[in-house]
């Protein structure tokens, strides 16, 4: 394929070592998305939008094993190329519970991540807003960069000016910034340190660093909002236009207390409603459920305001489905996609290999489509469960070996077989479904 000539090594590299291992990449994924041009433009206009201090929102809705996952990556992978931040967070009963905004806010800033830092990118960011600042108030002309004290006294002013909107909810967080900026100018590592994992949200930060502060406790989930309208701020000024959050698997509300529940639910109203009312300009929220999530009686249709919210119409043919609609339905799988996916890894893989032409000639379309059959007939037919395995299989089973060996030939050496111990869960639970109509060994 063409297209991927101008691909550097490194970057094939990572994608073909992550399939390998049967994980999805964590860039790279423009390169083998399929199906997924349709919502291109839309999503990137809200990209654009949030960039311009906009706010965005969408539900995205998959069966498992649908690729929201996938999908969660190659949105993050173009709002980094449009210059915002990301942050991609699983919601978990246990450790990222969505009723409490607090630990959603530190799983945000432990995620942080641009184009140019890796998570966690929010100490990174902060150094930047503060070299930010310094820089516009220099470029102003009324004060002398040898004048420390004058320096510091009209940054810390203008960074009062910026964070005013926010101090009025939530003092505590351009409090931290300052005391942090005045640790760091007094060499004091420990001091700051703190402060970053406090305006982080981290728990147990030193009482000494809080004091030096003047803040007390730890972030709650009503500060979290304040938090997040603050870390907006920082990014907006540090040339970060907006910033991406993906909560994903937000289905597992459906699993917990009733109560727990119902908290879950109303603390993603609140979220949505606070940015329809402007507070979190540069927010591009996205969330990723189950259709059963956002249908059914356990999930959004137990808080009726926000069913109306997410409300959309999906009894027309998906082919019609509006990529503006609040819930993206993502297209199924089929095995005419899958085999479009497989010939895209193979064009990748054949150009880091010693022999492109005998990769593409041994595992010519034919072959792949007929691998594509197999590994879908030994999950029950589920198409939608099968890119992971198919794409290591594919990976891992065929194309290393006919790199590597000269007289391999996948229709004569090579008989698929799975063991259990390689697959995922739903993986595993489309395989018992199977009617075992095909040659496929489950050890």
């Amino acid at each position: 394929m063409s297209t991927l000539s101008p691909v550097s090594a490194a970057r094939r590299r990572e994608v073909v070592d992550a399939l390998r291992r049967g994980t999805v990449p964590q860039t790279g994924l423009d390169l083998f998305a399929v199906g997924l041009d349709r919502f291109t433009s839309a999503l990137d206009d809200d990209l654009a939008s949030a960039a311009r201090g906009g706010a965005a929102f969408h539900a995205i809705r998959g069966e498992y094993g649908s690729g929201k996952t996938f999908f969660a990556r190659w949105l993050s992978e173009r709002a980094k190329r449009a210059g915002l931040a990301t942050a991609e967070i699983q919601i978990s009963e246990t450790e990222t519970p969505l009723h409490k905004l607090e630990t959603v806010y530190r799983r945000l800033t432990e995620r942080l991540t641009t184009a140019t830092h890796p998570p966690s990118a929010l100490r990174s960011v902060i150094d930047s807003w503060f070299f930010t600042l310094e820089e516009e108030v220099l470029d102003a002309g009324e004060v002398d960069e040898d004048d420390a004290d004058a320096l510091t006294g009209a940054v810390d002013a203008l960074m009062e000016q910026r964070l005013a909107d926010v101090a009025r909810t939530t003092p505590a967080f351009a409090a931290a910034l300052r005391a942090y900026r005045q640790a760091r100018a007094a060499g004091d590592a420990p001091t700051a340190g703190s402060l970053i994992a406090w305006i982080g949200g981290q728990k147990s930060v030193a009482a000494s660093a809080r004091r030096a502060a003047g803040v007390r406790g730890d972030l709650d989930h009503f500060a979290a909002l304040g938090f997040l309208q603050g870390l907006l701020t920082v990014l907006r000024d540090c040339g970060q236009p907006g910033l991406l959050v993906v909560l994903d698997e937000i289905e597992t509300l459906q699993r917990v207390r009733g109560d727990v529940r119902e908290k879950g639910l109303n603390a993603l109203r609140q979220l949505l409603d606070e940015i329809d009312a402007g507070r979190f300009p540069g927010l591009f929220l996205v969330i990723t459920g189950t259709p059963a999530f956002y249908d059914g009686q356990q999930g959004v249709q137990r808080l009726p305001p926000l069913a109306q919210r997410l409300a959309t119409d999906f009894s027309t043919d998906p082919r019609f489905d509006s990529p503006r609609a609040v819930q993206l339905r993502l297209p199924g799988f089929d095995l005419a996609r899958l085999g479009e996916l497989g010939r895209n890894i193979r064009d990748l893989y054949a150009e880091q290999a010693s022999q492109p032409e005998r990769v593409r000639t041994v595992v010519d379309d034919e072959y792949i489509a007929q691998l594509a059959t197999a590994v879908t007939g030994g999950l029950g037919g589920n198409v939608g469960v099968a890119p992971r395995l198919f794409l290591r299989k594919l990976v891992a089973d065929v194309l290393d070996r006919v790199d590597q060996f000269e007289d391999f030939d996948p229709r004569q050496h090579y008989a698929l077989t799975v063991s259990a111990s390689e697959l995922s869960e739903v993986e595993r639970n489309a395989a018992a479904s199977s009617a075992d109509d095909i040659e496929l060994e489950l050890s």
